[in-house]
């Protein structure tokens, strides 16, 4: 192992344990056999009317983001519906769209407020990037992409992935909260990860057996300066009972580029599989995020792909939304 292998490496393992059956149900759902009844969970009134009273709250006596709890206020009737929510993350579908916030009745912060305490519901909520940042603005900066730069700040297409798959302690799950949509186009696609795998299974369990050893991923600059510019994790593991993937043969490709290194022939057919698999209409559904949604999904199980698009010249309405991260057990430290 040579210098820049001393990272952690999570899968020491020569023969990890492989999923080795086609996945039925929920999980590994396609288009055609999901609606959006599957993934929208409507804000009840009795719900509502709890954030009111929170707001009312919060205007009297404020407090800082980072330091609102839902235990403060007791609001059981969110607490239901974000549990209802969570649901579908772990044993449903795994992308849920909760509907929505009137965003035209409160401030940027009250709508950041009611995100960040109805979050918590879900899952503890930890750092988005090496420098700590919790709360993350998915806007176009106009920075061009390259390293360090996220294409999270830019308007290009994102091709299917999971959020900070090269990381050591990916988030369990996501969050986007929509203050302004696009002018046109930012069209979010998901796909389930289980169907993916249940179709690479079919098509060659060897080229799958090689997604379970490890790659080196682009680590994207967030990590302390020290650190190695790269990770080297598996794309898919599996520990007997649920599926996790860390989707993002681009980071890897860039990973091997920075090692000075070739990815090995397997793995490159392998990840071509992935691509042609992957792109597949029929595998995934297509959701443009409005004004006022809260957009949750299950980091490990689901991929997510945007589409490039225009903002509008009002730079008040220019493309808006705050990210989240959550895991389920750990510290909030961006490393876990």
């Amino acid at each position: 192992m040579n210098a820049e292998q001393k990272y952690v490496d999570l899968h020491q393992a020569q023969h990890p344990l492989m999923l080795e059956r086609i996945v039925r149900g929920n999980r590994a759902w396609i288009s055609g056999k999901v609606s959006r009844k599957d993934w929208t969970v409507p804000m009840p009134r009795k719900a509502w009317r709890e954030v009111e009273r929170f707001l009312e709250v919060i205007r009297g006596e404020p407090l800082p983001l980072l330091m609102l709890s839902p235990d403060q206020f007791g609001m059981p009737e969110c607490r239901e519906m974000m549990l209802r929510l969570k649901r579908i993350l772990t044993s449903g579908i795994g992308i849920a769209v909760l509907d929505r916030l009137p965003l035209d009745e409160l401030t940027v912060d009250e709508a950041k407020a009611v995100y960040w305490v109805l979050g918590q519901f879900i899952a503890t909520q930890v750092a988005q990037k090496w420098d700590g940042t919790m709360v993350y603005d998915v806007t176009n900066t106009g920075r061009t992409p390259g390293y360090g730069v996220r294409a999270s700040w830019t308007d290009l297409e994102l091709f299917f992935h999971t959020d900070n798959a090269f990381a050591i302690a990916p988030p369990d799950y996501v969050s986007l909260l929509c203050l302004h949509p696009a002018k046109k186009g930012g069209i979010s696609r998901f796909c389930s990860l289980y169907t993916v795998h249940n179709e690479m299974l079919k098509r060659d369990p060897r080229l799958l057996a090689r997604l379970y050893q490890p790659v080196y991923f682009d680590r994207q600059a967030e990590h302390a300066p020290q650190d190695p510019k790269v990770s080297w994790a598996p794309i898919f593991s599996y520990d007997g009972k649920r599926l996790k993937v860390r989707y993002s043969p681009k980071l890897a490709r860039q990973g091997y580029k920075l090692m000075g290194e070739t990815l090995d022939g397997q793995a490159e057919e392998a990840f071509a599989a992935l691509d042609e698999i992957i792109s597949d209409p029929k595998l995934w559904i297509e959701l443009r995020i409005e004004r006022g949604q809260m957009q949750y999904l299950n980091n490990w199980e689901v991929a997510h792909f945007r589409s490039t698009f225009e903002d509008y010249a009002n730079a008040k309405k220019k493309r808006h939304l705050i990210r989240l991260w959550y895991r389920d057990e750990g510290r909030r430290f961006y490393n876990g």
